[in-house]
């Protein structure tokens, strides 16, 4: 019981640990599309599509998904340069 107790503590702490991450996420894209963006225009259409999705996950409160979903976005901008 003591085992199931601190596990659910530590899953209410670090909720919003996750929540907070992906705002930076989303600044290291844009800074990224800003400053080095994809030359390829079909990969930057995804990457802003990744992007935006990624917000309203966010937004929605769906912060494991939008790390994932901002994680591709990144991945892309990582293959591209």
């Amino acid at each position: 019981m003591r085992r199931i107790m601190l596990l659910l503590a530590a899953a209410v702490v670090s909720t919003p640990l996750w929540a907070m991450h992906c705002p930076m996420d989303m600044a290291k894209i844009d800074k990224q599309l800003e400053t080095n963006p994809p030359s390829d225009p079909a990969t930057l259409e995804k990457v802003k599509e990744l992007r935006a999705e990624g917000e309203q996950l966010h937004k929605a409160g769906d912060h494991t998904q939008s790390l994932q979903v901002l994680e591709q976005a990144q991945a892309l901008l990582d293959s591209a340069s």
